[in-house]
């Protein structure tokens, strides 16, 4: 099997060689090591990592967080929070990002080793089933669903609002609104009961 491809985001260079240190030792391949959000996107795009350990703090700001939400919109790959940030206040702010994990320094070697692996499991596995249902969902209709609209059409699945949607998505309510009535239209529905009672028959879930 070949090895975990991981690449460390961390300002401090003495910590990040002691992380790198510690994945060597477990027999991860460490990718890279960025200090600033330029770094970290210049390496996401040369590197194409399994996996990203993120700081939230680097320097002043939480560019952490700027960095994880550019991971989810262009790069698609799971992300840990590796961090000295354990109060609520901090936790809340990123909570949106949707981290595979958070991981409080100090930490030792097993504590990485068991968190980026059950992280790389349930990520691949997750993105797996995901991609199996929108071609599901697509085979049944003449007009495809996208990617987006499919990402919205998990959140109608699980109860969200509008409003709610905008938010996770930074869009308007109204992008939401066009996105949802495209999503009707392709699925030959016109309301959101309808819409679960398609994408279960359509699955047999």
């Amino acid at each position: 099997m070949s090895k975990i491809h991981i690449l460390i985001v961390e300002d401090d260079p003495f910590i990040a060689e002691d992380i790198r240190e510690a994945l060597t030792n477990i027999d991860y391949q460490v990718v890279g090591i960025a200090h600033t959000k330029i770094e970290a996107i210049n390496l996401l795009e040369q590197t194409s990592p399994d996996i990203v350990l993120l700081d939230i703090n680097l320097g002043d700001n939480l560019d952490g967080i700027l960095i994880a939400e550019a991971i989810n919109s262009d790069f698609q790959i799971p992300f840990l929070y590796l961090t000295s940030y354990s109060n609520k206040e901090i936790i809340d702010k990123v909570k949106h990002t949707l981290p595979m994990g958070y991981i409080v320094k100090p930490f030792d070697e097993a504590d990485l080793f068991s968190a980026i692996e059950i992280a790389v499991s349930n990520y691949y596995k997750f993105n797996k089933t995901e991609a199996l249902h929108l071609e599901l969902i697509n085979n049944t209709i003449s007009n495809t669903i996208t990617q987006k609209e499919f990402d919205i059409l998990k959140d109608i699945y699980q109860g969200s609002t509008n409003n709610q949607m905008a938010e996770t998505h930074f869009v308007s309510i109204n992008t939401i609104k066009t996105h949802i009535k495209s999503i009707y239209e392709k699925l030959d529905v016109h309301s959101r009961s309808e819409v679960i009672i398609k994408l279960k028959t359509i699955t047999n879930s």
